[in-house]
């Protein structure tokens, strides 16, 4: 919402419009009459899925289709957003659009199963896959690290999953774009290059000026209840063919700090 001008939008709140509730989602929809809808409400805490798979199902793919339905019935275009975790991590170079989804936990089948029936439901939405996701103003890894490190001087982080950390910012610009090219299929969207979050909390810490020491551990040394991922990097080249590129994901995180800062300092 902050990162869109020049056309009309409509922000709603769960509050506003619970997608689980077709009827409502309907009726929201059809008051707006919308070109395009962007779906990125989700029940995204990936341990919590694993617990209550119900709730799971019920927001990230049935609530998806209701939407995807609302759209259908305005004649409105749709933008879905998607995981890496929709793949099983067991590949070591980049993950195309085409390649075959086969998730490991709980979200990541509410996220691929949402694909395969928005896609039969509407065969020209857009669907962007994104991964890392932080930013301001919710929960994000680089806040834990640096909340951590002021407190610690050691932290043990996880170095054997490795993905592509992407800046909430980043991605509602891209989203804008994506909506402006009317682009349509599967497209991967994350900032640019690849690291470990043991690679990523050390940039955090380092760029932050703080002197807490990050020690790389293993996955299974800080067991979660829902299995990750070992390699989910998103190839860019479906991005890449619309035009559109996105900066790295250095570049974010030092713009995610200032950002960061400049809040802090106001505060």
């Amino acid at each position: 919402m902050r990162e869109w001008s020049g056309d009309t939008v409509t922000g709603l709140t769960s509050h506003a419009a619970d997608i689980r509730d077709a009827k409502r989602i309907l009726e929201v929809v059809r008051d707006a009459r919308p070109e395009w809808v962007v779906l990125a409400a989700a029940y995204t805490d990936v341990d919590g899925c694993e617990g209550n798979p119900e709730l799971a199902f019920a927001v990230n793919r049935d609530g998806a289709v209701n939407v995807a339905t609302a759209a259908k019935n305005v004649g409105a275009r749709l933008i879905f957003l998607s995981s890496d975790y929709v793949f099983d991590g067991k590949k070591t170079i980049p993950y195309e659009i085409g390649d075959a989804r086969n998730p490991q936990s709980v979200y990541g089948r509410t996220k691929a199963e949402a694909e395969i029936k928005l896609l039969e439901l509407m065969p020209d939405c857009c669907i962007a896959r994104t991964s890392w996701l932080f930013g301001i103003g919710g929960k994000s890894f680089p806040d834990t690290i640096l909340k951590l490190a002021a407190g610690r001087p050691t932290l043990d982080v996880v170095n054997d999953q490795r993905g592509c950390p992407t800046y909430a910012d980043d991605l509602a610009r891209a989203i804008v774009q994506l909506c402006r090219y009317d682009a349509g299929g599967i497209v991967h969207v994350t900032n640019a290059g690849d690291c470990t979050w043991f690679e990523f909390a050390q940039e955090i810490v380092t760029s932050s000026g703080r002197e807490t020491t990050v020690r790389p551990v293993g996955s299974q040394q800080m067991a979660r209840p829902a299995p990750r991922p070992a390699y989910s990097v998103l190839s860019s080249a479906s991005l890449r063919a619309l035009g559109i590129e996105m900066p790295s994901w250095r570049d974010a995180l030092r713009r995610y700090l200032e950002q960061r800062e400049r809040l802090t300092s106001s505060t």
